[in-house]
């Protein structure tokens, strides 16, 4: 009888839907609210930043901003996965939500006094830090709650979709705020950009554990024997073994880290003044990861495979390797078009596959250990492409970062397509 729930969903998966999680009107009233806090965010980092450098001009404060924005996920996400498998997740989304808030007010309020001290700063980073781990399996569990197996890789697609959209016009909705209201102002306003979440949560008739069976009995408590039994459920199954492995081997070797140099590739490219070439470098991933989306659920391409986004992920290091070699800059915008297009496909789809392969009982945690692989493991990218970079230049320690990486999910991709892994990975 446990096989049926799969066989149906899979039947019905088959159909190629475009935008099928937006046909459910709850879940199109979530994406609004939750692309909306995703901007807020957004529009939090871009001001709060401008104004620590202006306040400061440190260096090591810019990087631990980026530390405390990841590590987090790396210490907490299993347990905040468990604390989702046991409460109701919209508790759990509005507690995070109101962190975000609290932080944005506490640096306006701060700002404005002109009383903000450097352990002022480290404090709400961390904090922010903190809420964007504590909202990450909630929200999962949440649009598993709403569309269910069947349009769950729409959903979760259209949720990264929506967080590059919040990438791709953040900035520039910050910076207009900056411009028109002032930077504190800017960040008391951004406040009111998580007041939509918080109050959608009260009337979502959805706890994130009405399917599947997930609500008939309450998980344990975190504990240790529940880590050794996360350990054991998780090696028992090659498909979110080897997804959260990708996750963890793309973060910790790559990540986002070439991000934060794009002033030096821009400066490589001929551009060094902060232009619009220099702006196209900064939105061309996530311009590609917008573009990905919405061509991928348009079309109701790809299914979720573990062959397929390993694939997807070899493609991704080739354009990475090809962006840190190039000497073009109409190529590297063109490559980091497709890297974002790339990222965001094997991205979604490894998620997916985590969700659907997981346990009822121990999905949230599950999910808590692929954000841990998948987001915590990026504190490090800042090492391997970053610090190594400075040594060596930071075209080869791109170039050498995506080159390791290539090999090892080339060696994924063998062990997945291989014997009964290809046949769980399915």
């Amino acid at each position: 009888m446990s096989d049926q729930p799969n066989r149906s969903a899979s039947s019905v998966s088959d159909k190629r839907v475009a935008f099928a999680a937006l046909r459910h009107r709850d879940y199109r009233r979530y994406f609004f609210v939750i692309m909306l806090s995703q901007m807020g965010d957004n529009i939090e980092h871009v001001i709060s930043y401008w104004l620590l450098f202006q306040k400061f001009h440190s260096p090591v404060l810019g990087g631990f901003a980026v530390i405390s924005h990841w590590t987090p996920f790396l210490f907490f996400a299993v347990y905040f996965g468990a604390l989702a498998d046991r409460h109701d997740c919209r508790r759990v989304l509005q507690a995070a939500q109101l962190l975000f808030a609290g932080v944005s007010l506490l640096w306006a309020i701060l700002f404005f006094t002109d009383s903000i001290q450097v352990w002022h700063a480290c404090v709400l980073l961390v904090i922010h830090g903190m809420a964007g781990v504590l909202g990450g399996p909630g929200s999962q569990l949440i649009i598993h709650d709403i569309v269910g197996r069947e349009f769950l890789q729409s959903a979760v697609r259209l949720n990264s979709t929506g967080r590059n959209i919040a990438t791709l016009f953040g900035p520039a909705v910050g910076g207009t705020t900056m411009l028109l209201f002032g930077a504190p102002m800017g960040l008391f306003i951004n406040a009111l950009m998580y007041l939509p979440m918080i109050f959608y949560m009260f009337i979502l008739p959805y706890t994130g554990h009405g399917r599947d069976d997930a609500g008939s009995s309450k998980p344990p408590r975190f504990s240790l024997s529940g880590v050794i039994r996360l350990m054991r459920e998780t090696a028992a199954n090659p498909a979110i073994v080897s997804m959260i492995l990708l996750g963890g081997a793309t973060s910790l070797l790559v990540g986002n880290a070439f991000q934060a140099q794009m002033p030096e590739f821009a400066h490589d490219f001929g551009h060094d003044k902060q232009d619009w070439a220099y702006s196209l470098l900064l939105g061309a991933n996530a311009a590609g990861a917008v573009f990905g989306g919405l061509l991928l659920e348009g079309t109701g391409l790809l299914r979720p495979s573990a062959r397929t986004a390993t694939l997807c992920a070899i493609l991704w290091c080739v354009t990475i390797i090809g962006f840190a070699a190039s000497t073009s800059y109409p190529l590297a915008i063109a490559l980091l078009f497709g890297s974002g297009f790339l990222n965001l496909t094997f991205l979604s789809m490894a998620q997916t596959l985590v969700q659907l392969r997981a346990p009822t009982n121990l999905r949230g945690r599950l999910i808590g250990l692929f954000n841990m692989s998948n987001s915590g493991l990026k504190a490090f990218s800042g090492v391997t492409v970053g610090v190594i970079g400075g040594l060596i230049g930071i075209h080869w320690s791109l170039a050498i970062s995506a080159m390791i990486l290539l090999a090892v999910t080339v060696a994924l991709f063998a062990l997945v397509i291989s014997g009964r892994g290809g046949e769980e990975a399915r």
